[in-house]
């Protein structure tokens, strides 16, 4: 996240006027800032200040500075404002919803002590923590506080979690302390979390841990049990201070931590799960930070400050335009502001979970927000601001979301459907389907609310394309499954839910009660259907009616009106409903009758007193009695008996409305009695169970009162005296008898003889009941009797009277199972076979008549047969051995492969010819296989062939036709079958047989017999692809002939003869066609010809129409003019475009002298008016005459041109003088030199131009030179005979010219001659300006030549002193050169030697340069680094030379190494000499002698350095030795001596020293570059040996990267703390390497191996003032021993001489 900064809301003051506190309100608009004044200033989200209100003191005796605002926050609803003070006590003020609304208090807490700080996190819940330590909880509602939990320390922060259901307080002992409302599952722990290292004065709780931060300037972020997962310490950053405030974003992904000017902006990373650092927001002169507040929304963060400023930041992680209607500012990972950028409205998308969210979307008309997280999808509706989250597994993207219902969304994925509601965070539901047209899916979600019914959310939608499921969404089960016989294409629930429409595809709607699982159709050639908004009313379109049902509880009640056109819409508002309807350009209105619609309504809301007030309104219709069935079985339901019995006399039902009226009296009598409505009385209650026939009901109603005659006498009234008995029976009446006898008789009464037996079986009777039972022609229910009781089975009289009456009734098979229970067998089966119960007959014979089993199972079959049981009868024709009748029965019940059994077992004679059916059977299932296997079977292939030929299976066809017949005969047959198809019209089928047969041109051949052409090219492009285009060209012109050109149009052009089709379309006088084709296929210019010739067909006006409406008038008179149809043009332009005339003129000119008719064109160039076209055709022709005429006449400004035209016919017939003549005659002289020219007759060009176009003529004179270089040799001689020819004129600027201008590579010698001849020329006749000039010019190319002395001597001629010697100089004539200089120019002999030197340093003679320069000399010796020729050379020179020397060494890259140590010892012996040599003589002890001796010193530092640096065990050493080279910076380059020591301190770890080096180092280099070393501190090297005035050196010795290594490498050390910026001091408490002491002054003498100063155990030496320190020397003696070093031991040696020997205890390396 980053912070941008965005306005100040209040200015800050000069002094301290601390923000104590600062709150924003949940709804985001309204931030409220708390000053120190105790004044609350509101703001709008704008930033703008639109309100204010002062707090007041506990007690107004104390004041109203007696106390501070420590806490503030807003309500819930963010219309009150939460004041905790220090006078211990919090205010709740009610601010209103409105600006300016009156602030009044309407909560007060009174606490022990000051509140510290206050939160405000659920609705009536306010949280604060007091100074004693307590957190506390103040309820609003009830305007109670009570304790949540105490501690002994101050509270010095409180935050709560994102959701609000947890808190933390944060305590000046540094306890953090945790406490949940609730854990909402996370089950973490409550009570003491950590305690921090200091007061967490910034505390937040983010989503992923809790981060505090305090004085000790470390912010520390712990984990959900108080473990440490991140520190940031800043304790080390000196422009850090302590942290004051901390706030977290609303998502919990970023925490902002203010401290004295600067927002530190901490961001949760998922991926890594920590937190990352963003760029701090730092503001100078901010002061201390005192609050923070952030927007709920998370887009703005509030700073307020010690000096009573406010400044408002961006937050925002980034921000894009969504097709440039709506932002999307991403305040957090997991928080989107989307702002519609025309009305200004905001949503905050927000994953509650903290997903981060990757992409915003706003789909469905622009009104729905669609964003993805890792693990969820995030749903919101713009218009409601009702927002989704629900978990959603990643599925690439794939998912297609409908919004056609405004209060779901329908996500399809992978062919499952999702609904998700708005505003809820669960999957509404998920269902299978692959159906996802929003015509065949219908939701309903508490559209219409209905009595007693809390949640009313249903679904409709398609489980195949034939079968509808609908779903009840809140319990998550199916409440209906509606399979139908056709496609179903739409459907549609009514608003509750509880009736579905749909309609299929043939066009019949039908109507679905859910409730009772009935469907109907209603309406066929349904074309339009619809709900009617708010009812239950249904609106179609059936052709040309308009059909309404008011009440679809009657759905053949319908209301018709006619139409004339389609139903486009339905509109309900304001109390009316209208039908619209588009009748052709009109659109009618057809208004329902909305008084209907109101029946509905007041059905659904249970009025039914004014539903029936509205059908008493009504005159009865078959909708109205449809209305009042509805309403008398509702009002029924709801026990209002009144208004049942008006609907039943509405209805005419008078027998209900009679027995209700009543039950009515009933009721009103008991209510009249005893109150109420009386409906709850049980003879009421009966009397209804009674009316709804449940008569069971009414018995328990009755029986409950022990009303138990009353339930008699109901069943009595209603014939029901079975139910009369159980009841008596059940009460033991003593009527019971009675009852029975009176049933009795009324049986016999009645000749219900049926139910008399059964009486008298009941009680025991069983003759009786069989007497009765035959009576009532029941023999079958006699037999039954006498089966089951043995008595009657004996009775034989009995028995013969109950088979008699069986046999006559035909009833064999009862009287078949009474004879053989009396063991009648014969009889039996004789009754079983004509009863046809060959079960039993079977199971009968094969116990007694085993001969007869076979004869049964056939006649079995048979019955079967007849039964058209086919499939039973196969196994009893089996079992009698009939195969025949079996392989029958099983064709016939499609049972093949049963048939196949039985036929593969039977013989090929009989089985042969039922294959051949078998395998029809199998072809129609397109089991091909199986069909040709059992036709071959049956000697069928030919019926094989045919199979697979109509099934269009050439191949398999073709295959076996080839296997079972010859190539002849299947070529035969297939084209025999193929023209068979042919004259059936079934053409692809004989096609395909064509080409089976390899016959394509048969099948092109019937394509064009039945003109077919496009299958026809078709053909010819796959298999005569080389005759495709003629083939398009024939058929072109035969549908061409046959007058069908749009159709050989088509065929031109595929043959890319377009010019055919314009042809075609011009002869059929089809121009506009013909137009059209050129324009389309002829290229840019063919429609315009195609245009023209069209205008000229049609000539006068109509062509001008036609040409201007194709923009093509002016083209087409140009076009004709330029064909030469001249009369058509003028036409054109006299009727249109007069101004073209000329034109058209002019051309017909230009046609007539092309045909050679002169005269006429001379009239009409005249016609024209271009008579200067006539003067030119005439002097064209050589008619100068005419052209003389015409011209004087005409165009007097053409006589010139006559004239040159005669010039130019006498220059072409070489009458020259005669051509010249007319040329000035025409004043035309430039001609004249132009013909010359081109003529190569330059001396004339030349001549003309100098007299008569003489500025004309240098330029001339260039293209003749020019051309003469071109020309080679020849152009040279040219060039020489011209300069002759100008000398000779005396023209001898002109003759230098030429001169100088004569190049030919080839003979140096002339061009040499040529140029002398031109410096002689101009030295003689030319002034000295011009001389000068050439000789300028011809000098150094004579020098360039080797003619050195000629140019020399040239130069002397004109006094050219200087550029005379440069020519000596460059002929190397050294001698010529000084000798010049000598005598004619001393001042130029030092520029000669200087010249000289160059030379010889050039030419690397450096011996000979010795001699000249000495200086140079040793420069170029010492960049050879031939140091022995250097100092050899040195050595013979005076002390300067010595010191250039040291200076070049001191100076040089690459010598702080051990192999530069030959170079330092040289340079070292070659001092040592000179201070020797030095000491004899009388230079002894001057600054010179004492300034080689340091040089000398120096020299043994940097050699014996080398030798140390190949030894390991020498290091120290040799760091020390680069250290004590710093105190001779006078001499030596002062930044390189503080690299190398630096470096060299840094290499053995003494960091303190290193530092202080290199930091002088990169003060150095930057001094160098500015040029000066003013601006270098000394500090660092006060009472030191060092120098601070030494010389800038000319250039940076260490390369630039170098340089920036050691700038970042001081930069690290810079933040080290352990680091100490202080050179070492030793017992002098001096800096060690300090020669001087700084107290005393005392100088002490340099080691020898190390410059350190020598103090104690020193080492003395012979020499006077040659000492060192013991341990030093003894190292390097150790060393030497051990490495053997050789350059070491050189390095003894050299001290043995420069000190008088060495000490006696030395060892010798002789």
């Amino acid at each position: 996240m980053q912070l941008r900064h965005v306005r100040t809301l209040l200015t800050p003051q000069d002094g301290a006027a601390k923000v104590t506190c600062m709150a924003w309100s949940y709804n985001n608009a309204k931030f409220a800032v708390c000053t120190v004044d105790r004044v609350v200033l509101l703001y709008d989200e704008h930033g703008e200040r639109r309100d204010k209100f002062s707090t007041k003191p506990a007690d107004a005796k104390y004041g109203r500075k007696s106390y501070m605002v420590k806490g503030m926050a807003f309500s819930p609803d963010s219309t009150k404002i939460a004041i905790g003070q220090t006078d211990n006590i919090i205010y709740v003020y009610k601010i209103g919803e409105e600006w300016g609304d009156k602030k009044v208090i309407c909560n007060k807490f009174i606490q022990t002590s000051a509140v510290t700080c206050l939160l405000w996190p659920a609705e009536n819940i306010i949280v604060f923590g007091l100074a004693e330590g307590k957190v506390r909880l103040a309820n609003t509602k009830t305007n109670k506080s009570s304790t949540i939990y105490g501690t002994d320390s101050f509270v010095v922060s409180l935050t709560s979690n994102v959701s609000g259901k947890g808190i933390l307080s944060g305590h000046a002992d540094g306890t953090i302390v945790r406490y949940f409302f609730d854990d909402e599952g996370s089950g973490e722990s409550q009570g003491k979390l950590v305690t921090h290292p200091c007061p967490p004065y910034a505390l937040t709780w983010a989503s992923s841990s809790v981060v505090a931060a305090g004085c000790d300037k470390k912010i520390i972020a712990y984990g959900r049990e108080g473990h440490i997962i991140q520190t940031f310490d800043y304790s080390r950053d000196p422009l850090e201070k302590e942290f004051t405030t901390a706030a977290t974003s609303p998502g919990g992904q970023s925490v902002v931590i203010g401290s004295y000017n600067r927002l530190r902006v901490l961001n949760w990373s998922p991926r890594r799960s920590a937190w990352e650092e963003a760029k701090p927001k730092e503001i100078a002169h901010l002061y201390t930070i005192t609050a923070l507040a952030w927007k709920r929304d998370g887009s703005r963060l509030c700073a307020g400050t010690l000096c009573g400023g406010v400044e408002q930041f961006d937050c925002c992680l980034r921000r894009s335009i969504y097709k440039n209607k709506f932002e999307m500012t991403y305040v957090g990972p997991s928080q989107v502001i989307v702002k519609n950028l025309s009305t200004g409205t905001r949503v905050v998308l927000k994953s509650h979970y903290g997903y981060e969210i990757d992409e915003v979307k706003i789909l469905g008309k622009e009104r729905y927000l669609v964003a993805h997280t890792s693990d969820t999808l995030l749903l919101g509706d713009l218009n409601s601001n009702k927002l989704s989250e629900v978990a959603w597994q990643g599925s690439g993207g794939n998912e297609k979301f409908f919004f056609d219902n405004e209060n779901v969304c329908m996500i399809f994925n992978a062919g499952e459907l999702t609904l998700v509601e708005y505003g809820s965070n669960e999957i509404l539901g998920s269902v299978r389907t692959e159906f996802m047209n929003p015509h065949l899916i219908s939701v309903r979600i508490n559209e219409r609310r209905q009595r007693g019914m809390e949640e009313n959310k249903r679904l409709a939608y398609l489980i195949d394309i034939k079968t509808i499921a609908a779903v009840d969404l809140v319990g998550g089960y199916n409440i209906g499954t509606i399979s139908h016989d056709s496609k179903i294409d739409w459907l549609e629930l009514n608003e509750t839910g509880h009736k579905l429409l749909f309609r299929d595809k043939k066009m019949r709607l039908q109507l679905y009660d859910i409730e009772s699982s009935t469907k109907a159709t209603i309406l066929n050639y349904c074309s339009y259907v619809q709900w009617v908004p708010g009812s239950d009313v249904v609106v179609a379109q059936n052709r040309n009616s308009l059909c309404i049902w008011y009440n679809n509880d009657a759905p053949e009640r319908v209301t018709m009106f006619p139409l004339k056109g389609d139903i486009v819409n339905l509109e309900r508002s304001n109390g009316k409903t209208e039908v619209i309807v588009a009748e052709g350009v009109n659109t009618v209105s057809y208004t329902l009758d909305e008084g209907l619609i109101e029946f509905g309504t007041a059905i659904d809301d249970g009025d039914y007193s004014r539903a029936a007030a509205f059908l008493e309104t009504l005159e009865m219709s078959t909708e109205t009695e449809a209305m009042w069935k509805t309403l008398s079985r509702l009002a029924l339901e709801a026990k209002q008996l009144h208004i049942a019995e008006r609907c039943f006399s509405a209805l005419g039902h008078v027998s209900k409305a009679r027995f209700l009226h009543e039950t009515n009296e009933i009721a009103d009598q008991v209510a009249k009695e005893y109150g109420g409505d009386g409906t709850d009385y049980y003879q009421v209650r009966a009397r209804l169970a009674m009316l709804e026939k449940n008569y069971k009901l009414a018995e328990m109603i009755f029986l409950e009162q022990n009303a138990v005659e009353e339930a008699m006498e109901m069943y009595q009234e209603l014939h029901m005296w079975d139910e009369c008995i159980v009841v008596a029976e059940a009460k033991g009446h003593p009527a019971l008898e009675k009852l029975r006898r009176g049933y009795y008789q009324w049986l016999l009464d009645t000749q219900q003889e049926e139910k008399a037996g059964e009486v008298q079986e009941s009680q025991g009777e069983p003759l009786a009941a069989v007497g009765l039972y035959l009576r009532a022609g029941l023999p079958a229910r006699a037999a039954r009797l006498a089966m089951a009781r043995d008595q009657l089975l004996a009775n034989g009289d009995v028995i013969n009277r109950i088979t008699t009456a069986l046999i006559k009734g035909e009833l064999y098979e009862q009287a078949g199972d009474l004879f053989e229970m009396i063991k009648n067998p014969q009889k039996a089966l004789e009754c079983y076979r004509k009863g046809c119960a060959f079960l039993k007959a079977v199971e009968l014979a094969r116990v007694a008549f085993p001969a007869e089993v076979l004869k049964l199972e056939e006649a079995w079959g048979d019955h079967l047969v007849q039964q058209k049981q086919l499939d039973a009868a196969i196994n009893h024709y089996i079992e009698a051995r009939c195969a025949i009748k079996a392989i029958e029965a099983a064709i016939g019940a499609r049972q093949w492969k049963k048939a196949i059994y039985i036929l593969d077992s039977q013989e090929k004679r009989i089985a042969v010819k039922y294959y051949p059916r078998i395998a029809q059977h199998y072809a129609t299932l397109q089991e091909y296989q199986i069909a040709e296997e059992l036709y071959i079977k049956g000697d069928r292939p030919k019926d094989a062939i045919d199979m697979y030929t109509q099934a269009g299976l050439w191949e398999q066809a073709h295959k076996l036709a080839t296997k079972c017949m010859r190539q002849e005969d299947v070529s035969v047959l297939y084209i025999t079958q193929a023209q068979e198809m042919e004259k059936q019209g079934k053409y692809k089928e004989a096609e395909r047989l064509y080409i089976t047969v390899e016959e394509p041109d048969l099948a092109i051949t019937m394509y064009k017999k039945c003109k077919m052409y496009d299958e026809m090219i078709r053909l010819v492009a796959k298999y005569h692809k080389d005759l495709l285009s003629d083939t398009h060209q024939h058929l072109g012109k035969e549908l061409e002939t046959e007058g069908r050109l749009q159709e050989a149009e088509y065929h031109y052009l595929e043959a890319k003869d377009w010019k055919a089709t314009v042809n075609m379309y011009r002869v059929n006088d089809m121009w506009e066609e013909a137009y059209r084709v050129a324009k389309a296929h002829g290229g840019a210019n063919s429609y315009k010809h195609v245009a023209y010739l069209w205008a000229k067909s049609l000539g006068g006006e109509a062509a001008v129409k036609l040409l201007n409406k194709f923009g093509l008038l002016e083209m087409a008179i140009d076009h004709a003019a330029d064909n030469g149809v001249f009369d058509f043009a003028f036409e054109l332009a006299r009727l249109s475009l007069k101004q073209k005339t000329p034109e058209i003129h002019f051309k017909y000119a230009m046609f007539l002298e092309d045909e050679g008719k002169f005269e006429e064109a001379e009239a009409e160039f005249i016609k024209a008016g271009k008579p200067k076209e006539a003067v030119l055709m005439f002097v064209h022709n050589q008619n100068w005459d005419a052209a003389q005429r015409v011209a004087e006449a005409h165009d007097p400004d053409s006589v010139a041109d006559v004239l040159v035209g005669q010039a130019r016919f006498a220059f072409e017939q070489k009458e020259f003088q005669k051509a010249e003549a007319f040329l000035l005659r025409a004043q035309r002289p430039e001609l004249a030199v132009k013909y010359y020219k081109e003529a190569s007759m330059w001396s004339d060009a030349l001549r003309t131009c100098k007299e008569y176009v003489p500025s004309r003529l240098e330029a001339l004179q260039e293209e003749y030179d020019r051309e003469a270089a071109k020309k080679g040799t020849r152009g040279v001689e040219g060039m020489l005979e011209q300069a002759r020819q100008w000398e000779q004129a005396g023209e001898y600027a002109r003759a230098v010219d030429c001169y100088l201008k004569v190049q030919d590579p080839s003979n140096s010698l002339l061009v040499e001659k040529c140029w002398l001849k031109a410096a002689e020329l101009a030295i003689k006749f030319l002034g000295q300006p011009r001389s000068v000039e050439v000789m300028r010019l011809v000098g150094p190319q004579l020098v360039a030549m080797k003619k050195s002395s000629t140019a020399a001597e040239l130069y002397l001629n004109l006094d050219l002193i200087r550029e005379a010697i440069d020519a000596f100089i460059e002929g190397e004539e050294w001698n010529k050169a000084k000798r010049v200089a000598k005598e004619l120019d001393p001042r130029s002999e030092e520029y000669v030697d200087q010249r000289y030197k160059e030379y010889l340093k050039n030419q690397g003679k450096v011996d000979s340069l010795v001699g000249v320069d000495v200086m140079a000399a040793l420069d170029m010796y010492a960049e050879r680094e031939q140091w022995e020729k250097c100092l050899e050379t040195a050595a013979k020179q005076n002390f300067n030379i010595y010191k250039r020397l040291f200076v070049e060494m001191v100076n040089a890259p690459g010598m702080n190494s051990t192999e530069a140590y030959p170079s330092w010892a040289d340079l070292r012996d070659v001092l040592f000499n000179l201070c020797e040599n030095l000491v004899k003589s009388s230079e002894v002890n001057t600054p010179a002698h004492e300034e080689f001796e340091t040089m000398l010193l120096i020299s043994h530092y940097y050699a014996t350095r080398s030798a140390a640096q190949g030894v390991k065990q020498l290091d120290v050493l040799a760091a020390k030795l680069s250290i004590s080279l710093l105190r001779h910076t006078e001499l030596i380059p002062a930044d390189k001596a503080f690299y190398e020591a630096g470096t060299a301190a840094k290499a053995i770890g003494w960091e303190n020293m290193a530092f202080i080096f290199l930091n002088r180092f990169l003060d150095l280099t930057d001094a160098i570059e500015e040029g000066t070393l003013d601006a270098l501190d000394h500090v660092d090297f006060q009472n030191t040996d060092i120098p601070f005035e030494v010389p800038l050196p000319a250039h940076q010795h260490v390369a630039e990267a170098t340089r920036e290594e050691i700038r970042d490498w001081v930069l690290t050390m810079s933040m080290d703390q352990r680091l100490e910026q202080v050179l070492p001091r030793d017992e002098r408490d001096t800096y060690e390497a300090s020669l001087v002491a700084a107290s005393t002054g005392v100088h002490s003498l340099p080691c020898l191996l190390t410059g350190y100063p020598v103090l104690r155990n020193k080492v003395e030496f012979k020499r006077p003032g040659k000492e060192a320190n013991k341990d030093t020397w003894n190292k390097f003696l150790m060393a030497v021993k051990t490495s053997h070093s050789p350059v070491c031991q050189d390095v003894l040696k050299f001290i043995g001489q420069w000190s008088g020997g060495l000490p006696s205890s030395s060892l010798s390396f002789q």
